[in-house]
């Protein structure tokens, strides 16, 4: 009986575009989490202040460190890496795929974590619908941004490896 394997392969290049992708639509998020707190929307959903808080840091400037390494590290190279194997064919809808996941681990791991309960659900309905949104739009800008860079094809390399 033959085994399955699979390899996952990401060049060097992959993953440094993963992370200015990642960085873009952590910039773009972030201008949209200002917008929707500029405009009074939802003030008890403030990932920042969250993830600030969870850190027991007193400086938000904490959390917004932390933000912006978990979307351009940890998103960008981790959306490089699985972006082969991911559905959906054009980038930007590879990374909305993508980014359900990552908000489902927010809904599922984080929000607890931070005393919001599972899906944050003790903030409304509208939190996870709100997060949702955001995620998506994150990563439709992750996916765009890292097809625009042209990632190499690793399909080769796999190949080249056996």
């Amino acid at each position: 009986m033959e085994s399955l394997h699979v390899e996952i392969v990401m060049t060097t290049k992959n993953w440094l575009k993963g992370m200015v992708a990642g960085f873009v639509a952590t910039v773009v998020l972030s201008a949209l989490m200002l917008m929707k707190q500029q405009m009074g929307m939802m003030p008890e959903l403030n990932p920042i202040q969250m993830v600030t808080s969870m850190l027991g840091a007193s400086s938000p400037a904490t959390g917004w460190l932390m933000h912006f390494l978990i979307g351009t590290v940890l998103w960008g190279t981790l959306f490089a890496w699985l972006d082969p194997y991911i559905p959906g064919g054009a980038h930007w809808l590879k990374g909305a795929w993508f980014s359900i996941g990552a908000w489902l681990m927010m809904m599922i791991i984080v929000m607890p974590m931070a005393g919001k309960e599972l899906f944050g659900i003790d903030l409304g309905i509208m939190a996870p619908v709100m997060t949702l949104v955001m995620h998506v739009i994150y990563g439709i800008v992750l996916g765009a941004t890292y097809g625009l860079e042209r990632p190499e094809q690793t399909s080769g390399y796999q190949e080249a490896r056996r």
